[in-house]
């Protein structure tokens, strides 16, 4: 096996007193005239988790492609090595310019770049990470973007028994705040546990009517009921994939917004199921979004398995400053190195 998968797993003590006050679950998002949402909650708190982690073996999950290469959709189009059909509509972000993104949340140093460093420091280092990508390719613009982590897996079920914790709304605000700082995208992730998209998608809607706000879902923590975050990978099927791209086009369009963006994490084959039959929407841009950490020669050999192999629309892959160094001999990938693959990435994601 030559793969190793994202090893770490976001099940950590959030300090949300120190921000927010108490947390509580569920969180319903009450809309307001001004698209922006207030928080509507239960009194019953959530038990805050321990951090755990997971896959950080090369024997895991790592199962062959054997699915054809053909791209997915006859109406789709080649352009700059990636898939960009149906039709890029005014406003579309991508292919005209690369994301590149910070992950986590500011309320824990463990879950990525994004809550690691003081938001100045954050920011000047993100600058740095947007430079070097000018300089690797002039003729593609650059689009700084943070990623949080909007909804965050659970190895306990809580109140609601979804195994998932919703970030207070003051949090999601504060990464909004400092986004504007650099005119940065602001991406939602959100890890189901055992929720459905169905469910969660619609409680962000009042941020997803903002033109610079926009998704993330993440296959590995989306689970059936009965099965625990931390200890069984999750997936999506081409129909839950289509229903997420469906809502956010539909969001766009009824507020006459540029398109939306859908990143979909993955690590492995099984991840994702029926890719074929994900439907493209010119209201919203799909990006694949290669999720695993390792050496240069592991994640050139990832990406070819999984975005290569089974490619949508457009391509992305995540950079991790701590595990794709974890082990002697190990080093980040280099600007043009991450060019060279094909399909060519449009999001870049560090953690």
């Amino acid at each position: 096996m030559n793969y190793i998968p994202f090893s770490w797993f976001s099940l950590i003590p959030l300090v949300f007193a120190s921000i927010t006050g108490n947390v509580h679950e569920p969180k319903i998002l009450k809309k307001t005239s001004s698209g922006i949402t207030s928080p509507v909650s239960t009194p019953s708190t959530v038990k805050k988790p321990e951090q755990d982690s997971i896959k950080n073996t090369t024997d895991s999950l790592d199962i062959e492609s054997k699915t054809s290469t053909k791209t997915r959709s006859s109406n789709s189009k080649k352009l700059n090595s990636a898939v960009v059909g149906p039709d890029t509509l005014p406003g579309s972000i991508l292919p005209g310019k690369r994301i590149i993104a910070f992950y986590g949340s500011p309320l824990s140093k463990r879950m990525g770049i994004l809550g690691e460093l003081p938001p100045d420091e954050m920011l000047a280092k993100l600058d740095i990470e947007v430079s070097k990508w000018e300089k690797a390719d002039p003729k593609t613009p650059v689009q700084p973007a943070l990623h949080l982590i909007a909804v965050t897996a659970q190895n306990e079920p809580g109140v609601s028994g979804k195994y998932r914790l919703h970030l207070a709304n003051s949090v999601i605000d504060s990464v909004l705040l400092i986004a504007q700082a650099r005119q940065a995208l602001v991406f939602l992730d959100i890890q189901l546990g055992t929720s459905t998209l169905q469910e969660e998608l619609p409680l962000l809607e009042g941020y997803l009517k903002m033109p610079n706000v926009h998704v993330g879902i993440d296959a590995e923590f989306a689970l059936k009921p009965g099965k625990v975050p931390g200890r069984n990978i999750g997936s999506f099927d081409a129909k839950d994939i289509n229903y997420a791209t469906e809502y956010l086009a539909q969001v766009a369009e009824e507020n006459q917004l540029p398109p939306k963006l859908l990143i979909v994490h993955r690590f492995t084959q099984p991840m994702i199921t029926n890719f074929k039959k994900i439907k493209l929407n010119p209201y919203c841009q799909i990006v694949m979004h290669m999720d695993g950490w390792g050496s240069p020669t592991i994640k050139r050999s990832s990406y070819q398995k999984y975005i290569k192999g089974e490619p949508v629309q457009y391509a992305g892959i995540k950079i991790f400053y701590k595990n794709d160094i974890k082990r002697k001999g190990w080093r980040l990938l280099r600007p043009k190195e991450i060019l060279a693959l094909t399909p060519k990435p449009y999001y870049i994601q560090y953690q």
